[in-house]
Formats: structure tokens, C-alpha cells, sequence
């Protein structure tokens, strides 16, 4: 299949968001639904479920309600369910599609095929059959959507999956049920078993579009796009396809050899920052420091155009160097006047001292986890610091920890003679709630409650190692986050007023939040949107003009050496009182209720991450640190994440 890079064998759009991605694909499906209605002639869609393909089932609906599109001609088939499944529990797929789309158009329910994961397993191999037959029947599908898995996998065609597999009863992959962990409160519930569509039922759609949104996906998304198809990678069969497309937002793009080496692609205009991104690349290749680069290695890993464009190795070696140097700052939020002196960088408003900060968290431990070292130098150094906790984390508590909660609650009132009727009651509804609670049942109000209280003392107690007054913690609850599901609801305006209140109220002079978007459950992504709203609408204040807005990252990824801006140095005994700040994190502590897919307990993770930052940084010709915290700015002017 011909594309328009030389390394990609699927055709492949990135997008500045995903929702630019997911309008387009949308906009696809609405016009073909329109003309073969037109042609008196039913649509046929292939739906798939995951994250990926919620933004264009939103668009449809709108479309639906707001352009006059209809759905009678429609009809569907999804790819997959999980087995064993009843279609009213949380976790369902005929549930998901039902809440993102069909109950919110007018489909003929007669038209909406879903697999079936209720059935006796021994009737399971028939019925797949049947739901073959089905698709042939309704004349074969129109328009295929998918989505992909960090495995590879297409509807829940695991790694091994051939070419030619049809709908089937599979086995779910431990990395697959370790991502689905979130879903099901745990991966000991996860069904072992889904039944999928196959990868030559999926091919024999007549339009396919694949979305991956996020940098989790990154790694997957080059292995499909560029590498040769292979049983390992299921979605790599794509490339067999003759009307395909691959739709990306920019993270998921960034394994592509046209993001991350665009020099090896064809010509490209060096700017300094691909000037940075190829000559750090280039260091890290050959194993040498910035400055000892020769000619040779840049015409041997061919970038003979940037000596061309640029001039001697030296002189590009030299300004590479003297950048990643001004990105180190001990002091991240300013110096006073009496610790100044000739020759340091001056840093944004380095007029005001000390400064107003306000650190966002979407979860109770992001602050520590991702920039706790950063937290404590800023209250040493005399800085007014404020942590504004976006979400309860409610859904993060083990079960038996809100027992342990409860009891201790009720005996400390009883043991001290005091009123207790109504926690005698709570211990009561929560021992009796946990012990008859099924798998994925969504707690109770008063349970949620308790494990709100958990997180936030455990908050407060992170807090306060890195110095931060009991008074300066805010705790916001914002109510896209309180569902008592890992499905959140969308980002609404109370949301976003909540934070502009808060920013009002603070008037900071440094705004950190968390720009880790390969959190799996999405929290931090609708987080950031509504810090950035809330900026925006703020952006005319009087305040707002010496404010600063900083991205951090740690929790599920870190920023390359090429793309920080600060880098903030840590001591050792700096990296130690960090470490303890996570650990009053004690209910996610040894085991994490949503680990993700890295099994390292969080504090293992951002030690790692910061101390292999310090690692490249000294390994490119920079001082040596014990761990470097990276941050990256925002200055309103991109469109991240509105």
C-alpha cells in the first residue's frame, strides 16, 4: 500500500488534539450514513468500544440533535464483549454502546448487534457462527472503526491472532486484563475470556479507520504503521487492507519516524528545536557528550543537510549545549535580591520574590509522585505554595482499607465514651455493603465518602513532609470526576468555574499541573483541560500577566531532555524526603488498586524516571545531579487540551 511517508506502510493524518481526529472521522461516517440513505440503501457500521472512538460517537449524537442526521438506515455491528458478561452490568460493552450512542439516536434496535457474552459456553462457538452470517446477511460492513491496544490487538484479536481468525470465543492476554484492571476494580475480576470479531472479518470491512489517541499508544502505533505485518501485532494486518486510514492526535504519533526523526524522512526546515531533537538524538546514538560530536558522526547517522544548513559540528554542538545548560535552575521559582549575583539566568518575573504558586494534583499523590522534590525546594526557598487536589481518588481505595477506616472510626468513639449511633451504623452498612459487594459494583455514597477521607489525609500528610500548611491545601471535588465509576462524566462549566474561583482566589505567579497524559483512565487529561480553560478565562486579569504556567510529568512518563524547559536538580537528600512524601500515600502503597501496566510502585517509578533524567543530562556533557525534575511551559498559545 502506497503512502505518503517512506517508512509507513497505512496511511496515516495526525491531528493537533484527538478531537480534531475524532470530528473528522465522524464527519466520514455521518456523510456516508446520508448517502446511502439517499440511495435507499442501509449503513452499515462496525463499532468498536475503549476510549478512542467515544469523541466520535459524541459528534454523531450531536450531529444527530443538531444537523438532522438519522440513524433508521443504520445498522450495527461491534467488535467485541467480554465473556462472561450480562449486558446491565458496568462493565459491558452492550452497556457502553448503548450509553455513548444507540440511546441517543434513532436507530431501529432491531439494526444493533452486539456479541453476546451472557451465553451458555457451549453455545458460544454456534452463535459466533451465527454473528458471522449476520454481518453477510446485512450485506457486510461499510465502515469499520477500531481502535488499538498497547498488544497490538483489534477488537480482542491478542498477540498470535492469525489473518484469517474469525468471530470467536478468545482468551484475554495478561497485559490486556491488566489495562482493563481500572474497569473491573481490580484485574483478579477481569473475565478471562471476550468473544471478538476476527482479524479477517475485521478486513473485510470496505473502509477502515483506526484511532489512537495519547503516548501510551505511541510505541504500538509505529510497530503497526511502520514495521511489516507479523501474528505478534495484530493491527499490523491493516496493512493488507486497500481503504484504511490512521488517525492520530500528535502523542500518539510521536514513535513515527517523521515526529520523533524527521530527518531520516525526507527534507525538513532546522529550526532550533529539530536541531535540538536530531543532536541529542544523535549524542545519545553514538554514546558521546554534546561537545565531543564530530563531522564524521553527523554525516555517518546522515544529517548532512543540518552541517549544511548550520556550519561546523562545533558551533551546533555548542548551541545545543549551552541550551540544555540554561534549562538547569535550582532556584525554579525565583531568587531574592540579597542571593543574586552577575551572571545568573533571569527567570520569568524574577522581580517578584517570594511567589505565589499554586500546584494542581488530579489525583492526591501526582504532586509528590511527579514533582515533590520541585514542592519542597520551592517552600525552602521561601515561596508561598498551594496544592489544589482536582479529584478525590475515591476509586483508587481498596476495599478493606475503607473497613479498616470505618471500624477504627467507631471503636475511637466507643473507646472514649462518646456518641456513636451514627458510625455504629456506617461500620454496619459498610461491613454489610463489602461483604455481598459483586465484582465492578460501583460503592455505595458512604463508602465513596470514606475513601475520599482516606486520600485526602494521606494528602495532607504528603503535603505536609514537603512543607506545605494544612491551610494551603485546597481540595476541590470537581464534579466531572464523581461518578463512583471509572467512566467519568465530561468536563462541564462547574468544572472549569471551580478552577478559575480557585486561581482568582490565589492569583498565582506559577501555575504547575500535570501534562502526563498517558494516565490510562483519563483523569489527567480532563484535569489539564480544565486548568487551561480556566486560564484562559482568566487570561485578561490584571494578575494573570506575570503568571506562568509549568507542565510536569512522572507518574507514567517523563519529558525528553530536548523538550524540558526547567529542570529542576534534586539532592540526595532531596530525592529522600520525596520519597517519604509518597510514601504517607499508604493506600496506594506496595500495591496500587490501578498500576497500569508497570508493575513498580509509584515512588519506584518517579525515582527512576528522575534519576535516568539526571542520567542523560550527564551523559550529553551536563553536571552530574542525584535526579532531575523536567518541566515543560504553556503559554496559551498552543491548543493543547482545550
Amino acid at each position: 500500500m502506497q503512502t505518503e511517508h517512506p517508512n509507513e506502510r497505512l496511511p496515516t493524518r495526525i491531528f493537533s488534539r484527538a478531537s480534531q481526529a475524532s470530528a473528522v472521522a465522524a464527519r466520514e461516517i455521518a456523510d456516508l450514513i446520508r448517502w446511502k440513505a439517499g440511495e435507499g440503501k442501509r449503513c452499515v457500521i462496525g463499532l468498536a468500544t475503549g476510549s478512542s472512538p467515544v469523541g466520535i460517537y459524541d459528534e454523531l449524537v450531536r450531529m444527530h440533535r443538531e444537523e438532522g442526521l438519522s440513524f433508521q438506515n443504520v445498522v450495527t455491528f461491534s467488535l467485541d464483549e467480554y465473556f462472561p458478561m450480562q449486558p446491565d452490568e458496568l462493565q459491558s460493552y452492550v452497556r457502553f454502546v448503548h450509553e455513548h450512542l444507540i440511546d441517543h439516536v434513532d436507530i431501529d434496535p432491531a439494526n444493533v448487534h452486539i456479541p453476546d457474552g451472557s451465553l451458555p459456553k457451549a453455545e458460544v462457538q454456534r452463535y459466533c457462527q451465527q454473528y458471522e452470517q449476520q454481518i453477510i446477511d446485512a450485506g457486510g460492513i461499510d465502515i469499520q472503526i477500531l481502535g488499538i491496544s498497547k498488544t497490538g490487538h483489534i477488537g480482542c484479536n491478542e498477540p498470535g491472532s492469525e489473518r484469517t481468525s474469525r468471530t470467536r470465543m478468545i482468551t484475554l492476554d495478561r497485559v490486556t486484563r491488566i489495562d482493563a484492571a481500572s474497569d473491573f476494580f481490580g484485574a483478579e475480576n477481569v473475565p478471562r475470556h471476550a468473544i471478538t470479531m476476527g482479524v479477517a472479518t475485521i478486513l473485510e470491512a470496505r473502509r477502515i479507520l483506526l484511532l489512537a489517541f495519547g503516548e501510551g499508544k505511541a510505541t504500538i502505533i509505529a510497530s503497526t504503521v511502520e514495521k511489516p505485518a507479523m501474528p505478534s501485532v495484530p493491527a499490523s494486518f491493516l496493512q493488507h487492507h486497500p481503504n484504511v486510514e490512521v488517525l492520530l492526535d500528535e502523542a500518539a504519533a510521536t514513535g513515527l519516524t517523521r515526529v520523533h526523526s524527521p530527518w531520516l524522512s525526507g527534507e525538513i526546515t532546522w529550526d532550533e528545536e529539530a536541531t535540538r531533537r536530531a543532536v541529542i538524538a544523535l549524542a545519545m546514538e553514538v554514546g558521546k557528550p554534546l561537545l565531543k560530536l564530530t563531522e564524521a558522526d553527523y554525516n555517518e547517522l546522515g544529517l548532512q543537510d543540518l552541517l549544511a544548513s548550520h556550519g561546523s559540528a562545533y558551533d551546533i554542538n555548542l548551541q545545543v549545549f549551552r541550551h540544555l545548560q540554561s534549562t538547569i535552575i535550582g532556584w525554579p521559582g525565583g531568587k531574592p535580591e540579597h542571593k543574586k549575583k552577575v551572571g545568573d539566568r533571569p527567570g520569568h518575573r524574577d522581580d517578584i520574590f517570594p511567589k505565589r504558586i499554586l500546584c494542581f494534583s488530579p489525583h492526591p499523590d501526582d504532586d509528590v509522585i511527579s514533582m515533590g522534590g520541585t514542592l519542597i525546594r520551592l517552600v525552602d526557598q521561601g515561596h508561598d505554595v498551594h496544592i489544589a487536589y482536582q479529584t478525590s481518588g475515591n476509586i483508587a481505595v481498596f476495599d478493606d482499607d475503607a473497613l479498616r477506616f470505618a471500624e477504627f472510626a467507631a471503636d475511637f468513639c466507643r473507646e472514649f465514651d462518646l456518641h456513636a449511633d451514627g458510625l455504629d451504623r456506617i461500620e454496619e452498612h459498610v461491613d454489610e455493603f463489602l461483604r455481598n459487594k459483586r465484582s465492578g459494583q460501583i460503592d455505595s455514597e458512604e463508602i465513596q465518602r470514606i475513601k475520599g477521607l482516606i486520600r485526602r489525609g494521606e494528602a495532607r500528610e504528603g503535603a505536609r513532609c514537603c512543607g506545605v500548611p494544612d491551610d494551603n491545601l485546597h481540595f476541590l471535588n470537581l464534579p466531572f470526576y464523581q461518578t463512583g465509576r471509572v467512566t467519568k462524566s465530561p468536563l462541564g462549566e462547574d468544572d472549569i468555574q471551580i478552577t478559575i474561583d480557585l486561581l482568582r482566589e490565589i492569583r498565582p505567579h506559577q501555575i504547575y499541573a500535570a501534562g502526563d497524559l498517558s494516565d490510562p483512565h483519563g483523569t489527567h487529561r480532563t484535569c489539564l483541560s480544565a486548568i487551561l480553560q480556566a486560564c484562559v478565562r482568566c487570561q485578561d486579569d490584571d494578575w494573570y500577566k506575570d503568571s506562568l504556567v509549568w507542565l510536569y510529568r512522572g507518574a507514567w512518563q517523563e519529558w525528553a531532555p530536548e523538550q524540558i524547559e526547567m529542570a529542576v536538580p534534586l539532592s540526595p537528600k532531596e530525592v529522600e524526603r520525596k520519597r517519604t512524601a509518597i510514601f504517607k500515600h499508604e493506600s496506594q502503597k506496595d500495591r496500587a488498586l490501578f498500576p497500569g501496566t508497570d508493575i513498580r510502585e509509584f515512588w519506584q517509578r518517579a525515582e527512576a524516571r528522575n534519576a535516568d533524567t539526571a542520567r542523560r543530562y550527564d551523559a550529553l556533557g551536563l553536571a552530574e545531579y542525584e535526579a532531575i525534575e523536567g518541566f515543560v511551559s504553556w503559554d496559551g498559545k498552543s491548543g493543547l487540551e482545550l
